[in-house]
């Protein structure tokens, strides 16, 4: 059995026809690092070789199930990534390469040939959200959120399930405000496939699970590959490539740029405070000048340059 880092995996004690993934970084709720979507790979793997198991169920451990890309890393750190480029001119391809693999490695669960389910309690929300929308059904605590609120700044969701899951309105509803829904809401929408009270998430997700585990698996994946086909024919790959692209295009832009630099200046709950207030985000040249200022406050703080120093000598 491999050794997991950011998760744990097992089958259920109960019933082995069911395999359990658990998110298990519960001080972060569960925050993407770079480990976590080679690992969540590596575990679909484990239960698709598997010819005991019948259906994955993926949940988080501690508060949450997933609160997305840890921002601590990502976004307030001083570091030269391939997805958080501090040299200039930065390279979409190298940005592309990295996100790409990462979302390949969430669309694990989605290519799965056994079933996955996702229980979100909490929170499931940009990465996060992405996670979720990977697996084949949703079952949510009514309480629980979900949405992509880096839509607003810094984010456009990589594996473009929105519109498949929701249709174009309603996804455009969710792109265009980087608003949450709770778990009622998302049932109502079609977005998930149950939603019940958070004490009984456990119960109505085992319920499930073990109803699609007593299916031959044969079954299963002939359900599965033909209702994934569909989608894939309307142009799911081709979304997520365009997606990952502009992804990459939202962290390095001028708007982009503003974040990362106010998250390192100040703290990403700072920025991500101003991001979700509804307070109009600085954009093109008025960015660039309030970028620039925060770059000379970094240079002052950090000996030696700054970030956009740092990243460029690193390079």
């Amino acid at each position: 059995m491999p050794r997991f880092q950011t998760l744990k995996y097992a089958r259920d004690r109960a019933n082995p026809r069911i395999a359990r993934i658990t998110l298990n970084r519960p001080e972060r709720l569960n925050a993407i690092d770079e480990r976590m979507p080679g690992e969540i790979r590596r575990a679909v793997a484990l239960a698709n070789d598997d010819d005991q198991v019948h259906v994955i169920v993926l949940a988080g451990a501690g508060r949450a199930f997933c609160a997305g890309y840890d921002l601590q890393a990502f976004g307030e750190g001083v570091v030269d990534h391939p997805c958080q480029q501090e040299s200039t001119p930065w390279d979409p391809m190298l940005d592309y390469r990295t996100m790409k693999r990462f979302t390949e490695d969430f669309m694990s669960l989605w290519h799965s040939y056994k079933p996955t389910i996702a229980q979100v309690h909490g929170h499931a929300v940009a990465g996060g959200s992405d996670i979720a929308l990977c697996c084949d059904l949703l079952v949510m605590a009514d309480d629980a959120r979900i949405g992509y609120m880096p839509t607003r700044v810094w984010g456009c969701p990589t594996t473009a399930m929105w519109t498949f899951r929701l249709g174009p309105m309603r996804a455009k509803r969710m792109m265009f405000t980087g608003d949450t829904i709770d778990g009622r809401t998302a049932k109502e929408w079609g977005l998930a496939t149950d939603a019940v009270p958070a004490a009984q998430l456990d119960e109505a997700v085992r319920a499930l699970a073990e109803r699609i585990a007593g299916v031959p698996r044969g079954h299963l994946m002939m359900h599965k590959l033909v209702v994934n086909q569909v989608l894939e024919s309307m142009g799911l790959e081709q979304a997520q490539m365009f997606a990952t692209v502009f992804d990459g295009i939202t962290r390095h832009n001028p708007e982009g740029m503003w974040f990362r630099r106010r998250a390192q200046l100040h703290g990403f709950k700072d920025a991500v405070a101003w991001r979700d207030s509804g307070r109009p985000i600085p954009e093109g040249a008025e960015a660039q000048a309030l970028v620039a200022d925060m770059e000379r406050e970094l240079a002052r703080r950090v000996p030696g340059g700054g970030a956009g120093a740092a990243g460029r000598r690193r390079r």
